[in-house]
């Protein structure tokens, strides 16, 4: 049976060897889709397997972190400002 780390487990996680892996991957699979499930390797994370439904969430996170961070950098760039009315004109808005 895997090995479980308390605080990963705590935080809805697994931890188990790759070599135990390959020969459950079907278990593997099947514990993604409640928890993410680390694989090691000489003791130490290899991988994550997670289920399709958590990648997507975390890709969706990352790329509003990126968008706060554009926004946070377009606010302190240096330079000339737009007015937003001028914009829509330029864009034919208005």
């Amino acid at each position: 049976m895997y090995r479980s780390n308390k605080f990963l487990y705590d935080y809805g996680m697994a931890k188990i060897p790759v070599t135990e892996a390959r020969e459950r991957l079907s278990d593997v699979v099947e514990m993604a889709g409640k928890e993410a499930v680390f694989l090691e390797r000489y003791g130490k994370p290899a991988a994550v397997i997670v289920s399709p439904e958590r990648y997507q969430a975390l890709l969706d996170a990352f790329e509003e972190a990126e968008d706060v961070q554009a926004f946070d950098d377009a606010i302190t760039e240096e330079g000339e400002n737009i007015p937003w009315a001028q914009v829509k004109a330029d864009l034919g808005w208005s």
